[in-house]
């Protein structure tokens, strides 16, 4: 793969200069009003993002998106015409709209680095600043990280279960177009090679690839036509749909018109794992050793796994890859863990938590997470605490800076991500890997400092 490709740096010159400013719940800016009048808009605030429960049979979860939470908190800006219609629709007052026009976020932000592993109670991101300038980040945030993450977890399981064949993201025709494009780049972050979606390829620098559909044959007099055409225009490497009449006329149409030279044929439907040893072995008869067998056809990380022992030697996965195979979601939360006692500059932190009845309580304190290692260096816990880090666990502190003063520090080529990934989850006990439904596969520790 074009090395040129793994860390190619973000095109997003069109997007960046889009305000996010309005992607954010109304609430945000009723409770920046208030806190402007009460005073305490001003007082040091430290808001975490961290998820209570792993969606249903998961046992890991997967850091995705962080990149894009660094580009949108950057374009947080409130515009002329946007704070026009803040005013218009009397969401806010004349002092917080004044207050919205000089917008800038100046606080930090750290966090798991992308393609990381979490689990229950981690500290995904920490948001630092006052508390007027981080409440209004929550929504953004979390939309970013619930869905990007959610994607990555079902790309990592699905990449997982292909081992070492290859996984191309090909969802867009089943999502919302920006969300396909953000899928993209999360499964390209939890082990995808490649996705079909140019924009994704465009914007982040991700490698492409796509030839054809079934529309294509049947636009010609008859599928050798349709082949012809295809290895003419593409080249001998292609891959050639094979499914849209007879399977095994269609095989032998293919090598007749592209020779053993044939890059790789394509079935999309039906008994995958009967169709594909009945097609290698058609293939290998007509001398094209070489040529690759890719599937689609709905896929899913279950769906891969059964496959393993077919002659398949590459996946498209579509629709389940972008609605996360069923937990579309992390149920992330973005929440006050602690304040400062006053508005003064050198006032001290105060621990703050939800203390309700029910499953929806949380932990105060600004938290740092580790992932402690047994002596055959598998995880054996992921250990969240307040104040101090134990001497032996100070280098597996798993936070990174990402904003300093306003600055982001953190951008990264997806590619850093990607091997993140691969080195988080093979540190993971072998059960991670398992598509059966468990517990997290290492428990949460709490410890305070």
């Amino acid at each position: 793969m074009d090395a040129a490709l793994l860390s190619a740096p973000a095109r997003t010159a069109d997007s960046a200069a889009a305000s996010t400013a309005l992607l954010t719940d109304r609430y945000e800016l009723t409770m920046l009003q208030a806190a402007l009048r009460s005073g305490a808009a001003r007082r040091r605030s430290v808001f975490e993002v961290f998820t209570r429960r792993l969606p249903e049979g998961r046992r890991y979860g997967v850091t995705a998106g962080t990149g894009r939470v660094l580009d949108a908190v950057e374009a947080f800006r409130f515009t002329t015409p946007q704070l026009d219609w803040l005013s218009d629709q009397q969401v806010v007052d004349e002092p917080t709209l004044a207050w919205l026009a000089d917008y800038r976020f100046g606080g930090d932000i750290r966090g798991y680095g992308e393609g990381e592993c979490y689990f229950p109670g981690s500290p995904v991101l920490v948001v630092e600043g006052s508390f007027a300038e981080a409440v209004i980040l929550e929504t953004l945030i979390l939309s970013i990280l619930n869905y990007d993450s959610a994607i990555a977890a079902a790309a990592s399981r699905m990449s997982a279960a292909a081992g070492t064949r290859p996984l191309i993201e090909m969802g867009a025709r089943r999502a919302h177009e920006q969300a396909a494009v953000s899928a993209a780049r999360a499964a390209y972050v939890a082990g995808f090679s490649a996705t079909s979606d140019l924009q994704a390829g465009f914007q982040y620098g991700l490698p492409t690839t796509g030839t054809s559909a079934h529309a294509f044959t049947l636009l010609h007099d008859s599928e050798r036509d349709a082949f012809t055409a295809q290895v003419e225009s593409m080249g001998r490497r292609t891959t050639l749909l094979i499914d849209t009449y007879d399977l095994a006329e269609a095989v032998r149409t293919a090598i007749e018109v592209a020779g053993p030279e044939l890059g790789a044929v394509r079935i999309d439907s039906g008994d995958l794992l009967m169709l594909a040893h009945r097609v290698r072995r058609q293939l290998d008869d007509l001398g094209a050793e070489k040529t690759r067998i890719t599937v689609t056809s709905d896929l899913d990380e279950y769906a891969i796994a059964a496959l393993g022992t077919a002659p398949v030697d590459g996946y498209g996965v579509g629709t389940s890859l972008v609605t996360g195979s069923g937990q579309p979601t992390c149920s992330m939360v973005y929440k006050l863990v602690a304040r400062a006692s006053s508005d003064a500059p050198d006032a001290p932190l105060v621990p703050v938590a939800k203390r309700s009845a029910g499953a929806k309580s949380s932990r105060g304190g600004r938290k740092w997470g580790a992932r402690r290692l047994d002596a055959e260096g598998v995880a054996d816990a992921e250990v969240v605490g307040t104040g101090p880090v134990p001497a032996e666990l100070a280098d597996r502190q798993l936070q990174i800076p990402l904003v300093r003063g306003g600055e982001v520090v953190g951008r990264e080529p997806l590619a850093a991500a990607r091997e993140r990934h691969i080195r988080s989850r093979e540190q993971l006990p072998m059960s991670a890997t398992q598509l059966s439904k468990g517990d997290p596969v290492i428990p949460t520790e709490y410890v305070t400092g």
